[in-house]
């Protein structure tokens, strides 16, 4: 009862912030040696579990990252020049905290969207954006494509907004041991989702076919496996996850 009261009466967005405070007060009983987040620079002796079956240090007890949200810090770092360069303009779906303050910065057009209000800063459709053909130079889309009814048309808007030579960086929770998506309209109850889709609000669950499903004409897919560039010293301290989570397809706009 305490809980529905809570809801009913506390604005989602604001129990978000409520929550993300009330953690970072805690963070210091977590302080540490053996893991380290990339995202936000800080050492723990041990991340905080995560998911319906729970995954052993996964969060990030300060800034609340993820094992695939501090890989593609990483990887975004490393290898693209989206931290450092100037003049461009970025799309960002389903935002996550960690990234939202790097990407969002003097001389950078950053577009925050989702379809919940109280998750980001702009209410954006997936499956009808409100932008202009070729805006982006950039889109983050991570663990988006899984949740949306409409996936196509959800991939054909993405590319629609983006420019040529822009990339779109896509994740998803894949079934590396399946050939192809699994997905079925029958499955609509949350439990039903769970047990077959391994989360109550996915309407399919990927399989080693989600290059396929990304391709359109014009568009090359790169899928990368990051972990396979880090030694094992890094890989154990930033628990960067098995894979299931943390695999980055690259999308090229090309001419």
């Amino acid at each position: 009862m305490i809980k529905k009261l809570y809801k009913k009466i506390i604005p989602e967005k604001n129990r978000n912030n409520i929550h993300v405070f009330i953690q970072k007060l805690s963070y210091p009983l977590y302080l540490g040696n053996k893991y380290y987040c990339n995202c936000c620079g800080k050492s723990f002796r041990k991340f905080l579990p995560k998911g319906n079956i729970k995954r052993p240090n996964a969060k990030c007890p300060y800034c609340s990252s993820l094992e695939r949200v501090r890989l593609l810090d990483l990887y975004l770092k490393n290898e693209t020049d989206i931290y450092k360069k100037e003049n461009i303009k970025i799309l960002h779906f389903a935002p996550e905290e960690s990234l939202f303050i790097k990407l969002n910065r003097p001389g950078v057009t950053y577009i925050d969207g989702d379809i919940n209000p109280a998750n980001a800063q702009n209410i954006i459709d997936i499956t009808n954006i409100q932008f202009e053909d070729e805006y982006f130079d950039y889109i983050i889309c991570s663990h988006v494509l899984g949740h949306v009814p409409n996936e196509e048309k959800a991939i054909s808007e993405m590319f629609r907004v983006l420019k040529i030579g822009g990339n779109a960086f896509v994740m998803t929770l894949l079934n590396q041991n399946a050939d192809k998506t699994f997905e079925d309209p029958a499955i609509t109850n949350a439990n039903d989702r769970l047990n077959h889709y391994g989360e109550p609000d996915l309407c399919r669950l990927h399989g080693n076919d989600f290059s396929k499903r990304l391709s359109k004409s014009g568009i090359k897919v790169e899928r990368i496996n990051y972990t396979e560039k880090l030694d094992i010293e890094t890989l154990k301290k930033g628990s960067f996850g098995n894979g299931d989570r943390e695999i980055i397809f690259k999308c090229t706009k090309q001419k």
